[in-house]
């Protein structure tokens, strides 16, 4: 097994990289996700389960797109509480623990 994949390296370079970096990029993203929000479900029936891990992912997703949009805008109105209140700096945003695990 070893030596055909070390062969088809040798003879595929970019077509190899391209899809050891796709990989690499997934298990990133599932080692986030399991130190963000545990390595294990709690649910019961396979459906649950399934269910649980999808919000899993969306709520990784959202942490993302906020932290993404405190990084670019460099600050957070949209996460205001009350309609008045705004938030202008990125370490008030940290203060709440949205960049946590950056």
């Amino acid at each position: 097994m070893w030596n055909k994949t070390f062969h088809y390296f040798q003879l595929h370079k970019e077509e190899f990289l391209e899809h050891y970096h796709k990989r690499s990029n997934v298990e990133s993203t599932f080692g986030a996700i399991k130190k963000k929000f545990g390595e294990s479900v709690k649910s019961k029936n396979r459906t649950a389960q399934v269910n649980e891990l999808l919000c899993k992912i969306i709520a990784y997703n959202i942490t993302v797109l906020i932290r993404e949009m405190i990084q670019l805008n460099g600050t957070s109105e949209f996460l205001t509480f009350n309609g008045l209140q705004k938030e202008e700096t990125l370490k008030q945003s940290n203060r709440y623990g949205m960049m946590e695990g950056r």
